[in-house]
């Protein structure tokens, strides 16, 4: 395993880190499982989040023993100081540790990064929690590159999340810059939140940057972090017919997809919106059109059913025309 030291903050971090999302559709016991098949290979970065419901607990659980195995990230929403100090008091609690490696303010717009940095806001907390050795460093995460921008410019900052895949490049100046400044980058969605079905290219494409400190998939199988170890073990340059794949997957995706991050939800009908889109591109594209039919059919609310309130396109990281993007999904499927 290849490590890095992530930025400023002196971590040494495995190239490959787990992604902690998925841990909510197991148990604890397959979560014990998969982290002590990332103990024998190796990987020694987790990170999760507050917001993951049970994601915290269940790693909580699965690391008795192997506390000093790892490097643990999480993450909170809180903007207050009196939120966030509550949020990390249940992270150290959940996860059963009495330090947390790197704390991190979860994808804040700009106008709640200026809440987090103010007079009684969340930065507060972190610093006094830092202060106090209950967490280690303090880094942020954020879907928008105004974000990662301003993100730069702060002191405080000693890490930066954001999506970075082979059809999300936005990032790539402000990547570089962050390595220059010695902050370290995590790379989320490296899979594009599944659009890309390609694991293994999409992780290699990574690999080969030598600004990305830690790449994170989220993973909820043995055969998924077997399938990405070897992934990123293997360091010889993309190859001619890889890069035309790379080409051929940003010219299907292009840039308004759904990145299945939820941050849509709740919808005010009970609209699964990504599942609709999840479904849809099954149907236009992997050749399943039956089987994407019939789990769209099965949908007790469907696309159709959207009154065009507008809840989910003020929440969408990604500025997506959400209301157009369901019309066009209730035609195809005729529903």
């Amino acid at each position: 395993m290849e490590y890095r030291v992530l930025g400023k903050t002196g971590l040494k971090v495995s190239r490959l880190g787990f992604g902690g999302i998925p841990i909510q559709r197991i148990d604890a016991a397959g979560t014990r499982v998969l982290v002590e098949e990332m103990v024998k290979a190796g990987v020694n970065y987790i990170d999760t989040a507050r917001g993951y419901t049970v994601s915290e607990e269940y790693l909580g659980e699965a690391l008795e023993g192997y506390r000093d195995k790892f490097v643990i990230a999480t993450k909170s929403m809180a903007r207050t100081k009196e939120a966030m100090a509550k949020d990390i008091e249940t992270s150290l609690n959940n996860l059963r540790t009495d330090y947390i490696d790197l704390y991190q303010v979860h994808n804040p717009n700009m106008k709640q990064l200026e809440q987090v940095v103010g007079a009684g806001g969340a930065l507060e907390a972190l610093l006094e929690a830092k202060a106090a050795g209950k967490i280690g460093h303090i880094g942020i995460t954020a879907h928008l590159p105004e974000v990662f921008e301003k993100a730069l410019t702060l002191d405080w900052v000693e890490t930066v999340m954001f999506p970075y895949n082979i059809v999300e490049t936005q990032g790539t100046e402000l990547i570089k810059k962050a390595a220059e400044l010695n902050i370290g980058f995590i790379t989320m969605k490296p899979l594009a939140g599944g659009a890309i079905e390609d694991a293994t290219l999409a992780l290699r494409y990574l690999a080969a940057d030598a600004n990305i400190g830690v790449i994170i998939p989220g993973m909820a199988e043995v055969k998924e972090l077997e399938q990405n170890l070897a992934a990123v073990a293997d360091t010889s340059p993309l190859t001619a017919e890889e890069l035309a794949k790379c080409e051929a997957i940003r010219a299907e995706l292009g840039t308004q997809f759904c990145r299945r991050c939820n941050y849509c939800a709740p919808c005010a009908v009970g609209i699964a919106i990504p599942n609709v889109f999840l479904f849809q591109g099954y149907l236009n594209r992997y050749g399943l059109g039956d089987w994407a039919r019939d789990r769209y059919g099965a949908m007790p609310v469907k696309a159709s059913d959207c009154v065009g309130c507008g809840s989910c396109e003020s929440r969408c990281p990604y500025n997506l025309p959400i209301r157009d993007m369901l019309k066009k999904a209730a035609e195809q499927f005729g529903e």
